[in-house]
């Protein structure tokens, strides 16, 4: 249970959901240090005061931010940085918006909600690794963002959410080639159907309790945060399947 120890992470969208479990579980393997981001402050600091139970060594960076913002993007980098004694170890792109709910088809989809939900999941995970990469070359670190197979077939009504997700899609793919031999590893993680509040509002006539919760998909992100998969760079995984999906290598012996 200390698969994080000495580690220095931050996690976008840990307000809830997905992002939330991820900060409880990291801070379960002894994480040192978790800057945890969302908007809202309130549900940020009930995450905090969850952690502070379970892992009292742990720090725990709350930061309210709106990462459509690239001045609110910089602030969250520089920040953790500063509190971090410019360590950053992991960076979990987890932050997502799915748009106006229910989902309208692309001939109906309003410009300012396409580029809201296209900043939130594709820009600002961009400029988050551009800002985080120069703390994370130093030491070396894991890249982990998040995808969705709408970012592999295009469903009717995804809209912008699909779209996006497409483009994480190719945008790890092209950071992993080409941070190849920087130290610095970039993985992407579909967690499958999961029992959120973003998913009951993009699916809302759906049965959540057949979706997975959260807390059952964490695994494969606790291995590519830890030194375990150090050798692994520009997969993808997908968090409900039998070894994620992937048949992994063992390193090899030098």
């Amino acid at each position: 249970m200390s698969r994080l120890q000495g580690k220095y992470i931050l996690i976008t969208g840990a307000s809830q959901g997905l992002g939330r479990q991820l900060a409880i579980d990291f801070a379960r393997e002894d994480a040192a240090g978790i800057s945890i981001v969302a908007r809202n402050v309130e549900l940020l600091n009930e995450v905090r005061n969850t952690i502070n139970e379970i892992a009292p060594l742990t720090q725990v960076l709350v930061m309210s931010a709106d990462l459509t913002k690239h001045e609110d993007i910089e602030r969250v980098v520089a920040t953790t940085l500063s509190e971090f004694n410019g360590h950053l170890d992991v960076l979990v792109n987890n932050a997502s918006s799915i748009g106006p709910s229910p989902m309208p088809y692309l001939l109906d989809y309003p410009l300012e909600d396409f580029r809201d939900v296209i900043n939130t999941n594709l820009i600002a995970p961009f400029l988050l690794i551009k800002k985080a990469l120069p703390a994370m070359i130093e030491n070396g670190g894991s890249i982990i963002n998040v995808t969705s197979d709408a970012g592999v077939n295009g469903y009717p009504g995804w809209g912008a959410y699909g779209i996006s997700k497409f483009g994480i899609e190719g945008m790890s793919q092209t950071w992993a080639a080409e941070l190849e031999d920087s130290g610095v590893r970039v993985n992407w993680v579909d967690p499958g159907d999961m029992n959120t509040l973003m998913h009951r509002m993009a699916e809302p006539d759906e049965d959540p309790t057949e979706w997975a919760n959260p807390a059952d998909v964490t695994e494969v992100f606790v291995y590519l945060a830890s030194d375990e998969s150090r050798h692994v760079n520009g997969q993808r995984f997908q968090a409900q399947e039998e070894n994620w999906g992937r048949e992994l290598e063992a390193p090899a012996l030098v």
